[in-house]
């Protein structure tokens, strides 16, 4: 049995689904109980579960990250929502330099199951510090999960296997597909949200990404179908650990690969996928991977986003380019 629903809805559905499994479960975040969280993604969580369930904080994010510290070492499951991506860095240190490195420092024997909630990325029309891709810094720092849902389906479900692992999970919400619509399916037996997945077969080109890019990609791939280009299309999933399995074997299907990312190209989550693509599969590759990527300056002001941003136009370019050697 499937539903329509968004992926704010989907997540919302997911949380509610893991505090309904497990007690020790619990929201922490600026504005997210009575209001729901500036994107409602919690909303009707804290009337149902309780003010002391669903925690709203002040605006202090080291403070946020340092309490659910405290409170995974007693025994409980936190999930903080941090507002916006670019609010995040006050926390940084408190993710860091603690939630990464604590169980290592305790060898194995100290848990850390929290999970951070990160509305990430463009394309919404907003301010400076709301529209940002950090992932990089999370995704190089040993200790931490992360994960990036495409659709509501996939939402529902990693947001739940976020919340039992027993790992800290960075989880990257691609806040400009919280009002996209897909089928969720509650009683599928989940999914395995370390996995990356081929979500459109092609034979010439593959496109790889993750979050709100697997939409742009997908979008490509049908105008470049309808020149008749045979388009492959890789969703990451998770940015930390990769599984290369489905990427490598499609980069050797198809000889040609373009990686795709809303973030900055330099030192980033794009680039590790393409080093690693032209290690692992040199001899099948027809073409140079390229990169397709936000560039490496500042995110501008929100009229100049469209040109800051990757674009279905900059990735069909890619294709071209890859297609040309």
């Amino acid at each position: 049995m499937t539903e329509t629903m968004t992926m704010a809805k989907a997540l919302n559905e997911g949380m509610r689904a893991a505090m309904a499994a497990d007690g020790k479960v619990l929201l922490m975040g600026e504005d997210i109980g009575p209001l729901g969280g500036v994107f409602r993604v919690t909303e009707g969580l804290q009337a149902e579960f309780g003010e002391n369930r669903v925690l709203d904080t002040p605006l202090a994010e080291s403070g946020i990250v340092g309490t659910a510290i405290g409170l995974a070492m007693s025994g409980f499951r936190p999930v903080c929502e941090i507002q916006f991506d670019g609010f995040i860095f006050p926390g940084f240190d408190q993710i860091t330099s603690q939630l990464a490195k604590l169980t290592a420092r305790h060898e194995g024997t100290l848990q850390m199951p929290v999970v951070i909630r990160v509305p990430y990325g463009g394309h919404i029309g907003a301010v400076e510090h709301h529209q940002e891709s950090p992932e990089a810094y999370f995704a190089h720092t040993a200790g931490l999960r992360l994960l990036s849902p495409a659709t509501p389906h996939d939402a529902y479900w990693m947001i739940q296997e976020a919340i039992t692992s027993n790992d800290p999970v960075m989880f990257f919400e691609p806040k400009s597909r919280y009002w996209q619509k897909g089928e969720v399916d509650r009683e599928s037996a989940g999914i395995a949200a370390h996995s990356s997945r081929v979500v459109r077969d092609g034979t010439e080109v593959t496109l790889v990404g993750h979050g709100a890019i697997v939409s742009m990609l997908l979008q490509a791939a049908e105008l470049a179908a309808e020149e008749g280009t045979s388009v492959e299309v890789v969703d990451l999933r998770s940015l930390s650990p990769i599984d290369y399995g489905p990427i490598v074997a499609s980069a050797q299907k198809t000889g040609r690969v373009v990686v795709v990312q809303e973030a900055p190209g330099n030192v980033s989550v794009g680039s590790e996928v393409a080093a690693t693509v032209a290690e692992r599969a040199f001899y099948s590759l027809e073409a140079p991977v390229l990169r397709v990527s936000g560039y490496d300056a500042p995110f501008p002001p929100a009229k100049l986003e469209s040109v800051y941003l990757p674009s279905v136009d900059r990735i069909l370019d890619a294709v071209d380019r890859a297609l040309a050697y």
